[in-house]
């Protein structure tokens, strides 16, 4: 067996490639109409098939798994996220835990959880 990569569900799939490629330079590998192929093992899929396929709700927002991404220059990051979305919404602004490591937690403009912190 093979890990293949994370499945988010969005509501719009152009719209969450748009913001991926704008915050992190994910690239569009494969669009198959409400489901994409991403750059990096990120698959994208719109609401509607999501819950028709499995029958259940979407809940946005909810924290029980988050996207984590490292990045040194994490305060440049910020800037450029407050930049590019200033609307985000915020789990946690930047911060920096008691071993030393700065993160910031918010949500994608579909609920997804994310979290940047600096390399341990």
């Amino acid at each position: 067996m093979k890990y293949k990569g994370t499945l988010i569900v969005v509501k719009d799939c152009n719209r969450a490639l748009k913001f991926y490629s704008d915050v992190f330079g994910f690239q569009l590998l494969q669009d198959n109409d409400g489901n994409m192929e991403l750059t990096n093992n990120l698959y994208l899929q719109e609401a509607g098939y999501w819950e028709q396929f499995t029958k259940r709700s979407v809940i946005p927002n909810g924290n029980q798994s988050e996207l984590y991404f490292e990045e040194p220059n994490i305060e440049q990051f910020v800037e450029r996220l407050e930049t590019l979305y200033p609307e985000i919404e915020y789990v946690n602004r930047l911060m920096t835990h008691s071993w030393g490591q700065k993160v910031v937690r918010f949500y994608d403009l579909d609920g997804n959880l994310i979290e940047v912190g600096t390399p341990l």
